[in-house]
């Protein structure tokens, strides 16, 4: 177990390199050349080039990258253009608003889908099962932000029950933190929610025909005990699995949610960044991204032991 987790944390080393360098060369060979874009349109020539000295933008590519680097390894993702600060200082203001809005997305889909799948194939081939898929159609059909507004102008607009947009931190009070996570994650999860509902009814229907479970009944077991102690928990891996596959889906929808809802966290940041052409800024993001993506990976690969232990690496 041990040699498993060092031979997969050494693996992650060179992805991560790998996607180091896909976002210096994507940014580096864009037509936008950011000193141009910081010198503003009236800069003279001079000044232009006075800027590309001082980003260091005028040395030869390998040079460029291997100054990054070094600095990366230190921790050092640099000074934001647009922001003038360093881009460790405004990750580190953004981090709480995303994670608490993550952690709500993750906890609220995982309450509602997996019941929801497994409900579907327990009644399957029922009104409750095609009722359950057709959520999900809809789920994957409809764009997040085209959800987001419709739950403002419900329940923010009409009703009046929730704030329109903002967040409170934690430390302001749990209702006020609480309430302005509600429409956020509740659109965030809409998508997740239908992409884990459906492989848990998927997975479910495939164990439920094994001869344990039949067994199982005829122990005198109950229903519950059957879907859940036997049924689930066998089907939890590609559950699991999906769960972590959806990160991605999960990373792109915060970028859209927090706009939506002028939440100011990663998401957010990454809009601004991208709209200003703040480079470091960017290629920071998109690393911490990767990073969270591979560790979120690796746990998964660490929750299959622990659920099946069939299963040794």
């Amino acid at each position: 177990m041990l040699m498993f987790v060092a031979r997969r944390l050494l693996a992650t080393i060179p992805v991560l390199a790998m996607v180091a360098v896909f976002v210096f060369l994507m940014l580096r060979l864009t037509p936008a050349d950011p000193a141009a874009i910081l010198a503003g349109d009236n800069a003279t020539t001079e000044q232009v080039a006075q800027i590309r000295a001082k980003l260091g933008l005028d040395q030869p590519l390998l040079t460029q990258f291997a100054i990054w680097g070094g600095r990366l390894l230190h921790g050092d993702f640099g000074e934001s253009f647009f922001f003038k600060k360093t881009v460790a200082e405004l990750i580190a203001q953004r981090l709480e608003p995303t994670l608490a809005l993550a952690t709500a997305t993750i906890l609220l889909s995982i309450l509602i889908a997996v019941p929801l799948g497994v409900i579907a194939a327990y009644r399957h081939e029922t009104w409750v099962d095609r009722f359950v898929m057709a959520l999900s159609v809809f789920g994957f059909s409809v764009p997040v932000f085209v959800i987001g507004y419709l739950l403002i102008y419900v329940f923010a607009i009409t009703l009046g029950w929730l704030p329109v947009q903002g967040y409170r931190s934690i430390t302001q009070g749990f209702w006020p933190f609480f309430e302005r996570l509600i429409l956020p994650a509740s659109t965030l999860s809409v998508i997740y929610v239908a992409l884990i509902a459906r492989i848990t009814r998927a997975s479910m229907l495939e164990v439920m025909n094994e001869d344990y479970i039949r067994t199982a009944r005829a122990k005198g077991l109950s229903d519950r005990v059957v879907l859940i102690r036997h049924g689930l928990r066998t089907a939890a891996i590609p559950i699991v699995t999906v769960i972590g596959i959806g990160i991605a889906l999960l990373i792109g929808g915060v970028v859209v949610t927090e706009s939506v809802y002028g939440i100011p966290g990663i998401g957010r940041l990454t809009v601004d960044a991208v709209l200003a052409r703040d480079f470091p800024t960017i290629q920071a993001v998109v690393l911490l991204f990767s990073f969270v993506y591979v560790l979120v990976n690796l746990l998964i690969d660490l929750a299959y032991v622990l659920l099946d232990p069939r299963i040794r690496y």
